[in-house]
């Protein structure tokens, strides 16, 4: 292997820096200086944009005894970031999550740890929103759950359409605040707080 190979970013048998090789040979005109190490950055960034392939989410709750609490309990404004499924590109936003336990509460950290573990794959935002819920639903045997994430999608702003700093909101709801009109309307009083 040549100097000028190694400057070019020659292929180091991992086959994504080989992918991120590629693409750099896709621009036009000779490579720069700048760009020499790209491959190695871009692919361990990739890893870890996509480490919730790494981690099963079911074995980060940690339950605990409800000690007969049986109110609303939300953690709010939750920052994720995700990867668009179809274009690769980013989508981020807020998560809004909450829940009314039966017999067991989870760890405060691990619902966040859990919005990040499915997060960190590529995703559709309604799929990414439907997996948190079902966990907690799941996994709490929850008397009721609700999810509602807000993102921008990056391929809505950087390409096609265009529209930067545009907001979808996903949601789903499970349980007694799906089926009681006074428990979701208090969750949503709730959400809606400043």
């Amino acid at each position: 292997m040549d100097s000028a190979a190694t400057l070019l970013g020659a292929y180091t048998g991992d086959p994504v820096e080989s992918a991120y090789d590629q693409l750099l040979d896709d621009l036009p005109g000779p490579r720069w200086p700048g760009v020499e190490r790209t491959p190695q950055r871009a692919a361990a960034a990739w890893r870890e944009l996509t480490r919730g392939y790494q981690q099963d989410p079911r074995q980060l709750l940690t339950l605990f005894d409800a000690e007969g609490y049986d109110e609303m309990i939300l953690v709010r404004d939750i920052p994720f970031y995700s990867l668009c499924e179809h274009h690769l590109l980013p989508f981020h936003g807020l998560a809004q999550v909450g829940y009314i336990p039966s017999t067991s509460i989870v760890g405060l950290s691990k619902i966040a740890r859990v919005v990040d573990a499915y997060a960190r794959r590529l995703q559709v935002q309604e799929r990414l929103t439907d997996q948190i819920a079902d966990l907690l639903w799941e996994g709490l045997a929850a008397r009721g759950v609700i999810v509602i994430l807000s993102a921008e999608h990056l391929c809505m702003t950087m390409r096609g359409v265009m529209k930067p700093g545009a907001l979808t909101t996903t949601s789903v709801v499970r349980g007694i605040l799906k089926d009681d009109p006074r428990a979701r309307h208090e969750a949503l009083a709730l959400l809606g707080r400043p």
